[in-house]
């Protein structure tokens, strides 16, 4: 089997975004499973996409990268949990990766 040969995942960054204000909840993943803390929802929750592109308002190649990099820890993360019926690396990537910055229109400009 696959997941006998895989060696263990190891302990990746800590996401700290996005950054909490006041006493709230914070929106961030629950690891290894990938559910938000506030709202047990898949991160990045609604709540969590908002905060993100108000934090990197300013700075849309840092966002892409911080999701590109969270995209390559869940499926790490996410593969090891459940190898077998987990979630597909496009389904992975529509979650952490195309709602942000740079995506591509589905109607093309002529």
């Amino acid at each position: 089997m696959l997941s006998t040969q895989a060696p263990p995942p190891l302990v990746g960054p800590k996401p700290n975004r996005p950054r909490e204000y006041g006493d709230r909840a914070p929106h961030t993943p629950l690891r290894p499973m990938w559910f938000c803390r506030a709202d047990g929802q898949p991160w990045p929750c609604a709540d969590a996409r908002l905060r993100l592109k108000a934090e990197f308002e300013d700075n849309m190649q840092g966002l892409a990268i911080y999701l590109a990099g969270m995209y390559y820890e869940a499926s790490r993360d996410l593969y090891h949990l459940n190898p077998h019926d987990g979630p597909s690396p496009r389904d992975l990537f529509d979650r952490f990766v195309a709602w942000g910055p740079f995506r591509r229109s589905i109607i093309e400009d002529r």
